[in-house]
């Protein structure tokens, strides 16, 4: 019997530093091309995906801007690197024959659409977080989200997994298959940022955190694989 995906629409929000892949920064576009193949075998079974992508591969506003820019401007280049990001994937998802569309929450009618939710169908990628300084790309994942009324939120991180505390650091740090919304906000545990954790849990979206090291994840993760942490309310 031929199996079906678990989820119809899914939000893939991919960090900017995870399409770089060993040069830490820029594009690496075997690592790109490995993702949007995912994405077009998840399109070819009927799934729609909508794409949040970050900019840290290029550009991390408070990071890089620190005290020596002023906050807004400095997120605003933020989502001009989302933007970079965003053409790159959406021209290797269109040599694989996929259809796309690049909107940005910002816009900029030259090289790419205005937000609009009635036009978010099939694969669209969202460029320039929710277009506001002081919000995360994973708050923006989180309300297009919100918007597209997607069944879960796919955050491919370089990381497979939620844990207790940081592996790298605590060699005894337990990873969980499944947590509450409410456990991540009071353990403080680095899923999403709190606005984002909290928006998500206010619209009961289950957010599924995996490692993108290997892109076919994303994929196992459509068909209902146990990979990765699922974030969600209590069962």
């Amino acid at each position: 019997m031929e199996r079906k995906p678990v989820y119809r629409r899914v939000l893939l929000k991919i960090s900017g530093e995870a399409l770089a892949g060993e040069k830490k920064t820029g594009l690496d576009f075997g690592v790109i091309g490995e993702v949007c193949e995912a994405v077009k075998r998840c399109v070819d079974m009927g799934v729609e995906v909508g794409v949040v992508i970050g900019g840290g591969n290029f550009w991390r506003g408070v990071k890089d801007g620190g005290d020596r820019m002023e906050r807004t401007r400095a997120d605003h280049m933020g989502m001009l690197a989302t933007t970079i990001n965003a053409l790159a994937v959406a021209d290797v998802l269109e040599q694989k024959g996929v259809d796309v569309r690049v909107q940005t929450a910002i816009e900029m009618r030259a090289m790419a659409e205005p937000y609009i939710r009635s036009k978010a169908i099939r694969v669209v990628i969202f460029g320039c977080g929710t277009g506001n300084p002081f919000f995360s790309t994973d708050t923006a994942a989180v309300l297009r989200a919100a918007e597209i009324d997607a069944d879960a939120i796919l955050l491919a991180k370089n990381i497979d997994g939620v844990y207790s505390a940081d592996p790298k650091k605590d060699p005894s740090a337990v990873k969980y298959d499944t947590i509450t919304y409410d456990d991540v906000l009071a353990q403080h545990l680095q899923v999403m940022d709190s606005t984002a954790t909290s928006l998500s849990m206010d619209n009961k979206i289950p957010v599924v955190l995996f490692a993108l090291k290997d892109p076919e994840n994303i994929l196992r993760v459509v068909m209902g694989e146990k990979i990765g942490t699922i974030v969600k309310e209590e069962p």
